[in-house]
């Protein structure tokens, strides 16, 4: 029987031959919590008090919430005039604020203690190109500046794209991860928030450079996108994209794995909708983690997971069940 890790590894690649499906992030230790993120983040929590990332954004995160978010008003965003976005926002220095190596000493503690023989050490570069560009101004103001001032867009992004890369070189840099889970949401459920062909000019050149960089590293790449992506799964493989983490059930994930055959592994495929409410029932969650293992496992590269951009589900029994039916569904397959 192949070790959580490997059977992950096994997974992932193309004509790979795991020994059984993979339990969501199985075989992965997420480790949140670096000094990029806690410089440009800081401590967040649940019923925090408004407080603003360095970019200048307004973040919130309400008791009974399950995560912070951008809390984004015509009167707080940060940037007023996309002409002169300069005047509005200062990049923060990650070179010269999270270079020095004491800060990264709590940080190794934390990755030296995860078993590397059995487990992979998973890094966390949250808050993306487009996710940043709608913390900044708005998502209203972000579409109409896209088509009224794409010269001063494409500035603003390139500056974002290389912020990103100095967060994810000081990460790969310091600690030789396994795998690199970025966050970057492109798309609603149904369709990318930009035409594709805008999506190709102003977002997927930022990726070339930091993906680039943690590939030729021979780090994982695990792109989290809950969104639907269908129209840009082509270059989601030309920037390295080892694994599409998020893969929402309303792309046709079928045609995507032959489309795809091996190229990029898909990992989610569970609706949150049925199996993460407060009133989800074990036959629900049941049902449709069955449903996701049935329909896609058997075309490979092929991860079921919550669509999440992390590990865990908001209510309790979500994973509880999942796990379970992926436990079944294993034992009835390969006599696990």
């Amino acid at each position: 029987m192949l070790s959580a890790k490997q059977n992950f590894l096994e997974t992932i690649k193309r004509g790979g031959k795991p020994d059984r499906i993979v339990k969501q992030f199985e075989g992965t230790a997420f480790l949140p919590g670096d000094p990029v993120s806690q410089f440009v983040r800081g401590q967040r929590y649940a019923g925090m008090p408004p407080a603003k990332d360095l970019w200048g954004t307004e973040i919130i995160w309400p008791e009974g919430v399950p995560a912070a978010m951008p809390h984004v008003t015509a009167q707080n965003k940060v940037i007023k005039d996309i002409t002169c976005w300069r005047d509005f926002v200062k990049v923060p220095d990650l070179i010269a604020n999270c270079s020095q190596d004491e800060l990264w000493e709590p940080y190794l503690k934390r990755v030296n203690d995860v078993d590397r023989e059995n487990e992979l050490v998973m890094v966390f570069a949250p808050t993306g190109v487009f996710e940043r560009l709608h913390f900044l101004m708005g998502f209203e103001d972000m579409f109409i500046n896209f088509m009224t001032e794409p010269e001063a867009m494409k500035d603003l992004c390139q500056a974002i794209g290389e912020y990103r890369y100095n967060g994810m070189k000081l990460i790969i840099d310091h600690v030789r991860p396994d795998v690199l889970h970025s966050h970057d949401d492109w798309g609603s459920k149904n369709n990318l928030f930009i035409q594709p062909e805008l999506w190709r000019e102003f977002i997927k050149p930022q990726y070339a450079k930091s993906y680039g960089y943690a590939h030729d590293r021979g780090v994982i790449i695990e792109h989290h996108a809950d969104s639907f992506c269908e129209q840009i799964v082509e270059d989601m493989v030309e920037l390295h994209i080892d694994v599409w983490q998020g893969v929402l059930p309303q792309n046709d994930i079928v045609k995507l794995q032959k489309q795809l055959d091996g190229r990029m592994a898909l990992m989610g495929g569970i609706d949150a909708a049925i199996v993460d409410r407060a009133d989800s029932s074990e036959d629900e969650i049941r049902a449709e983690t069955r449903r996701a293992l049935e329909t896609y496992c058997p075309n490979g590269n092929f991860i079921p997971c919550i669509t999440y951009g992390g590990p865990g589900t908001i209510y309790p029994q979500g994973d509880k069940y999942i796990n379970a039916e992926i436990d079944r569904y294993n034992a009835e397959n390969f006599g696990l």
